[in-house]
């Protein structure tokens, strides 16, 4: 399967402080495996008390854009995108939307890492799914979101069934979780992944689910492929597998991004 039509537009740098290799070795990755584009969507920095350890410093702003157009330099015929991937969490919307506007992104990416203070998908923290029933927690998840998605923030949404990570699901219906971001993204415009990450985690699955997949289509939202890569080595990895996901939901097309401004392109 050829992937020459693909992008793949989350991936990191060391900035976020658990990523390996330099930007350029990703660019050089991507083209390795044949994809059209790539972009860096690298940790949001976030107020001093939120997750300090896992993201890039506000001062370290400009080290990431200077880092991304060395590697545009040195590839200049391949297109190398400059996104973000930024933390949903209630209380610090104004700030993520100050920086947003400072920069020159061609695409954000919103992501829910927390359920209030708990970070479900460290693994550090795993004892805490047995704090509650799973049903309460999948119900907080999708409930920010869908926040999230309405939010204005954000072009795509992260790896949307991330509370999945560890295999944890409840019983019965899940489209009732799924439906009402679903219906946000339809109505704010905002795009999905279909990230491979998930099967590299211990749920052994794509984000998002099968089922969360058809749904989205149903509803008309948009998807990217992407990898979430922290090695140059998971660049485009097991994208094959998402295409394949992906087709059999029912979609045909995957966006672009430039500028902020999407645009469709065939799978």
């Amino acid at each position: 399967m050829s992937l020459s039509t693909l992008a793949d537009y989350h991936m990191h740098t060391p900035l976020c402080k658990h990523c390996t290799g330099a930007p350029w070795e990703y660019v050089q990755s991507a083209i390795d495996r044949g994809l059209a584009e790539i972009g860096f969507s690298d940790h949001c920095p976030m107020p001093d008390w939120y997750d300090p350890d896992f993201r890039m410093s506000l001062a370290e702003m400009p080290t990431y854009r200077r880092i991304v157009d060395d590697a545009r330099k040195r590839y200049p015929d391949f297109p190398v995108r400059f996104g973000l991937e930024a933390d949903f969490h209630p209380g610090t919307e104004r700030f993520v939307e100050e920086l947003i506007r400072g920069n020159d992104f061609d695409y954000v990416i919103g992501s829910v890492h927390y359920i209030h203070d708990w970070g479900f998908d460290n693994p550090d923290l795993i004892s805490r799914f047995h704090d509650r029933p799973i049903s309460e927690i999948w119900a907080q998840y999708f409930h920010l979101w869908e926040q999230a998605a309405r939010s204005g923030l954000f072009d795509i949404m992260a790896h949307p069934d991330l509370v999945k990570k560890f295999g944890h699901r409840p019983e019965g219906d899940l489209a009732e979780y799924y439906r009402p971001g679903l219906e946000a993204c339809m109505r704010y415009g905002v795009a999905i992944e279909v990230s491979t990450a998930g099967l590299r985690k211990p749920v052994g699955e794509i984000y998002p689910s099968a089922e969360f997949l058809r749904l989205a289509h149903q509803y008309g939202v948009p998807i990217v492929i992407s990898s979430d890569a922290h090695h140059p080595g998971e660049v485009g990895q097991d994208f094959e597998k998402a295409v394949d996901w992906a087709r059999q939901a029912g979609y045909t097309q995957t966006c672009r991004f430039e500028k902020r401004l999407r645009r469709m392109v065939d799978l």
